[in-house]
């Protein structure tokens, strides 16, 4: 690889990284503002609340009201700063499965007031009565919040709070998987303008191809930075919309972490990953699979088609003969084995798909030959002789001529 690339390799790298390093520590500064104004909240609302009530208290009343009061904000900002992930549907999920608890355990309350009233109980039970009342709302609360946090994704037309997801308008972004990237033929594919979509590269995968480009294997080495390479190119373009997003999702493995984001941001994975595209499937994210989207444009070939190809090996029958098109289709070639080495002209008899790609079979027809001297004519005279020339003269070592198997001159 070039030293250019590589520079632009590591220009791009450090710009993202850098990118990504300034909008975090933003993020910390905010969060720490923030922090330090509830704090100073928190400690100065125990001395305005005593300080509004017209009746004098203690001084170390108000001390131990604040220290208490302190002590509480505390360990809410502890709490917050060791769950830094938080997910937006899930906090109010809580907050309505407590609000629902709270209002269950009003009901009852309320029906369990109307039954000690209408039976005149004793006052006694009245602290047996609180003691229920809370504890019912305890328990309504917690089963409040798990059926919600549990049934969350199964009432989403139902329950409005589930779906907080950003909405794409237009064409909906596409998320490139490593494979995909490290592939390349994505970029021409956009370069084409046959995919004008935004495309997206989460930091987790540009950390795994970096993994790779410092890895101590040189095939994977060279994966990685062509991977790298790529995504400096596709920046690069003019036509081509790439964004790099730091999203964070749950666990180290980098696959499932693309379906988990390209489900929460309605995005569309693009990999050459067969696997990875059944996955996404099953999770009801929209994928597309560069291998079989390559293997739909190849040109449809029918029986009665003739096509010109050049033999290159035989097949398994001595009198086939197999050759490849352009795009790599094979062609077996029935009554081609005389003729390896050279183009032929074949009528197509079937064609058969499978995993691998397609093959096309043919038989051998040459048809009406092409009229002396015209290009056809010698064109094929030039492709279709041999190799080698049986009565052609060679030189042995000793400088004498002797005739046995030489090279045609014509093919070189």
């Amino acid at each position: 690889m070039s030293e250019p690339s590589n520079d632009r390799i590591s220009e791009s790298v450090d710009t993202s990284t850098r990118f990504t390093n300034q909008r975090q520590r933003s993020t910390k500064l905010i969060l720490l503002a923030a922090r330090l104004m509830f704090m100073a909240l928190v400690l100065a609302t125990p001395a305005l609340v005593v300080g509004s009530v017209k009746s004098e208290f203690p001084a170390t009343l108000v001390v131990g009201l604040t220290l208490a009061s302190g002590a509480l904000g505390l360990i809410v900002v502890v709490i917050d700063s060791m769950s830094p992930n938080k997910q937006l549907a899930s906090i109010f999920g809580i907050y309505l499965g407590i609000c629902l608890g709270l209002i269950g355990a009003y009901a009852i309350g309320t029906l369990l007031d109307t039954i000690v009233a209408a039976w005149s109980l004793q006052d006694t039970a009245q602290i047996y009565l609180n003691l229920t009342k809370v504890s019912i709302g305890l328990i309504l609360c917690y089963i409040a919040v798990s059926v919600v946090m549990t049934t969350k994704d199964d009432f989403r037309l139902v329950i409005p709070y589930v779906e907080f997801s950003k909405q794409n308008r237009g064409v909906r972004p596409m998320l490139l998987d490593t494979s995909a990237i490290i592939d390349g033929r994505i970029l021409d594919l956009a370069q084409s303008g046959a995919i004008d979509a935004p495309f997206v590269v989460l930091q987790a995968v540009i950390d795994e191809l970096q993994r790779l480009a410092d890895s101590g294997d040189k095939g994977k080495r060279a994966r990685g930075r062509r991977g790298l390479d790529m995504i400096a190119r596709m920046q690069g373009a003019p036509r081509i919309d790439l964004t790099i997003e730091d999203l964070g999702f749950e666990g180290s493995n980098v696959d499932r972490g693309l379906v988990e984001v390209a489900k929460r941001n309605a995005y569309r994975v693009v990999t050459t990953d067969a696997a990875l595209a059944k996955v996404a499937e099953i999770a009801g994210v929209p994928a597309v699979n560069i291998n079989s989207l390559a293997g739909s444009l190849r040109a449809q070939l029918l029986p009665g088609d003739r096509i010109e190809v050049e033999l290159t090996k035989p097949g398994e029958v001595a009198s086939q003969g197999v050759g490849y098109l352009a795009d790599g289709t094979m062609v077996v070639v029935e009554g081609g084995a005389p003729h390896i080495g050279a183009s032929v002209h074949a009528v197509v008899t079937n064609t058969l798909t499978t995993n691998a790609g397609r093959m096309v079979f043919a038989r051998h027809d040459p048809g009406d030959p092409p009229p002396v001297g015209s290009a056809e004519s010698m064109a094929s005279q030039a492709t279709g002789q041999p190799k080698f020339r049986s009565d052609a003269p060679h030189r042995g070592g000793d400088g004498t001529d002797s005739r046995g198997s030489g090279r045609n001159p014509r093919r070189g």
